[in-house]
């Protein structure tokens, strides 16, 4: 197997996303911090990995970076199929994709950490206006994803059947971010279920934020 080289932080999301698929896929890769508390992301030495100074990078030996997470993702599930991360029928890996691409495309990039820094700044929002603008983000996406989850009948003990899919991951991939900003969100039973089933699995646990190197004492 490829040596990779995998650029991430114990707090992002999206580089949570790339450890966990690695761990299911039984695969490694040499981590390196990117403190993106310290700026570390728009120094010279990472722009030139990857010039927007966003994680994960994804290094391949004698390949140009990978960057963004689903990308990354579909990478690994290509050249690396077992087990696999997407149903085998088009129709089901539409679905996958479309649940994974809501939660990435449509949710995530108005939580993470430099959208929360404009508002704070530029955007004048205080704590309070802060928190709200989560909360509200959080609840509608989520709560929009369990009626979906709930109501069809391709959702298995997962998002989609009764094994792990790039679904799971994203959705997890949310979940670790509101535990370490402390929201919850409510009526979610389908979500909450397929969260405890994905916490079962080792592979999330090895990729979570708290176990990472730099990450603070639990």
């Amino acid at each position: 197997m490829a040596s990779y080289q995998l650029y991430t932080f114990w707090r992002s999301s999206a580089a949570y996303r790339v450890r966990v698929a690695l761990a299911l896929k039984g695969l490694t890769a040499d981590q390196h911090t990117i403190d993106l508390d310290a700026g570390d992301q728009y120094g010279d030495a990472f722009r030139t990995i990857n010039p927007l100074a966003a994680i994960p990078a994804l290094i391949v030996p004698g390949h140009p970076p990978l960057t963004q997470s689903l990308a990354i993702l579909e990478y690994l599930e290509e050249t690396a199929p077992n087990p696999p991360l997407l149903p085998p029928d088009p129709l089901g890996r539409a679905r996958v994709r479309s649940i994974a691409g809501g939660l990435a495309a449509d949710l995530h990039p108005l939580l993470v950490p430099r959208v929360r820094a404009y508002l704070t700044t530029t955007g004048g929002f205080d704590r309070a206006a802060l928190r709200a603008w989560q909360d509200h983000w959080f609840t509608t996406g989520l709560q929009g994803l369990e009626k979906r989850l709930a109501t069809d009948a391709a959702t298995g003990l997962y998002c989609h059947g009764d094994s792990v899919t790039i679904a799971d991951i994203l959705l997890m991939s949310l979940v670790v971010v509101m535990r370490a900003l402390h929201i919850s969100v409510s009526d979610i039973p389908t979500i909450d279920r397929i969260v405890g089933m994905c916490e079962t699995q080792d592979a999330f646990a090895r990729a979570a934020p708290l176990q990472q190197p730099g990450a603070p004492p639990a």
